[in-house]
This record gives structure tokens, C-alpha cells and sequence, in this order.
């Protein structure tokens, strides 16, 4: 079984604890004049690209999302992205594992889960600059490793999720319930890490320690759809990403995802996307 390409952490500055779990860069030294194209991969940490000035194409999960000045993308670890950046492109992007950074308070890990399910922001100029000047003022102490540089880090990145989750929290049609949304968090959490292992509804509510009813209204009320849907939409989500990423077998990739009948798994595909998988991976590869 092959697997997505995975990229880790590269530190640019060789220091001993940081260089493996966090990391950040300025566009411009990293773009040096010249374009940046990546193929489809994953990565094992969390990805934030903040664009002061931007162009290109951005594509997440296959969804399109447009590049452009004082945007930001947020990318959860296993999320599969390709990405084109022009040169003259400026800003920041950030890199950083959960061993790095793992508030244990439940509001910082809320504020971090809330901030990461979404994977693209657009500021007005005034608030760009403020979440500017936070990696600004971190990329600093990332260079001049001063005394408890790490926690200060740690601090301002905080406070740099708190800014992205109010962005998204002006917008008119947020106003859900936030315990919904929390458990939504979580929800999707747990479809991240354990879909290739459980595919039931009631799996997934014990787990959470709800009643599959109580799940069923929570993913109803703050995206629409029945729990089942949102499983069935994740399956389909990482075969697409195994597919496109991967030259492994369609029985393989069935297998990944813990499907022992190839054949169910192929009709099981072309009913969610109309495609059978062979013929998804040669249209859109």
C-alpha cells in the first residue's frame, strides 16, 4: 500500500527543539523570485500560508479556493492540498505539530480546533495587518531564539487563532449553537483519524457519548446533513485523496479503507460521485 506523499517540518534555521515541530518563513526569501508549484500531498502538521500579496491557485481537499491579497489558508494535519504560488507573493507561512502546540486549557484547544475547520479567511486591510504584524513579531523570536522564545511563540500564535476564529465568527450566518458546534468540531475530529475504521453512526455517538439521535441533531442543525451523510462524504473524501495522490491499486485503497469487497466499494463510489474510481482517477488526475 503506497501513501500520500507526507511532508514534514524543514527548518531553514537548524536549532535543536524547534526544528522538527515548528517553523516559519517569509514568502519572499522562499519564493526567491521565482514561481512555487507543489503537487498533491499531505502533511503530518499544521499549515497556515498568510498572504499579504498573492496569486496563483490553491486547491484543498479538491476544493478551489481563490489566491489572492490579505487571504490566509488553514490546513489541519492529513488534509491533501496542491498549491501554485507566483512570484512577487508575500507574507508568512507557518508550520507547526501538536507537540508543539498543545494547549491543555479546553478554550485555547477549542479556539485551535475552531480556527483549522476552516480552511481559508479574507481580511480587509486594517485586520490583515494586525495577524501581519503577530508573525511578524514571531518570526522575529523564531530567528533570534531570545530567553523562553518558544513560549512567546506560543502566545502570539494563540492570539493569532483567536483573531482568525473572530473572522469567522463576524460573519452574518454564524449563529449557531455553540455546543453544536463544538461537538461538530469534534465530530469531525474523530471522521479525520478513524473513518477507515468505523463507518456506523452509532460508533461515532458513543464515542462522543451522545445518543446517535443527539449526533443526528447536532450535524443536522449546523450543517444539514444526517451523521450517516457526513461519514459517507469523509469515505469518499479520502478515497479521492488515495486516488489522486497515489498510483495504488482500486483494491488496495478499498482495503485502506476497510472495505473487504472491492465490488461494494466500487459502487459505493460511483454512487456518491458518479464515477467508478478508475475512471475518477484518469479524469481528474
Amino acid at each position: 500500500m503506497g501513501n500520500i506523499p507526507i511532508r514534514s517540518i524543514t527548518a531553514t534555521r537548524g536549532e535543536l527543539n524547534l526544528q522538527e515541530s515548528f517553523n516559519i518563513r517569509n514568502i519572499e526569501d522562499l519564493l526567491a523570485g521565482e514561481d512555487m508549484v507543489q503537487e498533491l500531498h499531505r502533511h503530518d502538521f499544521f499549515y497556515m500560508l498568510a498572504l499579504e500579496k498573492g496569486t496563483g491557485k490553491h486547491e484543498i481537499d479538491f476544493n478551489p479556493y481563490p489566491v489572492s491579497d490579505n487571504s490566509v489558508f488553514f490546513m489541519r494535519p492529513g488534509q491533501v492540498h496542491q498549491l501554485v504560488l507566483k512570484a512577487g507573493s508575500s507574507g508568512f507561512l507557518m508550520e507547526f505539530k501538536t507537540d508543539f502546540y498543545h494547549p491543555h486549557d479546553k478554550l485555547s484547544n477549542q479556539v485551535l480546533r475552531k480556527a483549522s475547520n476552516v480552511n481559508h479567511y479574507s481580511f480587509d486591510d486594517p485586520r490583515f495587518k494586525k495577524l501581519h504584524a503577530l508573525l511578524t513579531y514571531i518570526s522575529q523570536e523564531y530567528i533570534e531564539k531570545q530567553e523562553n522564545y518558544a513560549e512567546v511563540i506560543k502566545a502570539n500564535l494563540g492570539i493569532f487563532l483567536i483573531e482568525l476564529v473572530r473572522q469567522n465568527n463576524s460573519k452574518p450566518s454564524n449563529n449557531l449553537n455553540s455546543y453544536a458546534q463544538e461537538r461538530l468540531e469534534e465530530l469531525l475530529e474523530l471522521l479525520e483519524s478513524q473513518i477507515s475504521n468505523h463507518k456506523q453512526v452509532a460508533t461515532y455517538a458513543g464515542l462522543l457519548n451522545l445518543s446517535p439521535y443527539q449526533l443526528n441533531a447536532i450535524t443536522r442543525e449546523t450543517l444539514g446533513k444526517t451523521c450517516s451523510e457526513l461519514i459517507n462524504e469523509h469515505i469518499i473524501l479520502e478515497a479521492k485523496r488515495y486516488l489522486l495522490a497515489t498510483s495504488d491499486q482500486i483494491n488496495q485503497i478499498a482495503y485502506h479503507l476497510g472495505y473487504e469487497d472491492v465490488s461494494y466499494f466500487i459502487r459505493f463510489f460511483r454512487k456518491h460521485t458518479g464515477f467508478s474510481p478508475e475512471a475518477f482517477r484518469h479524469n481528474f488526475r
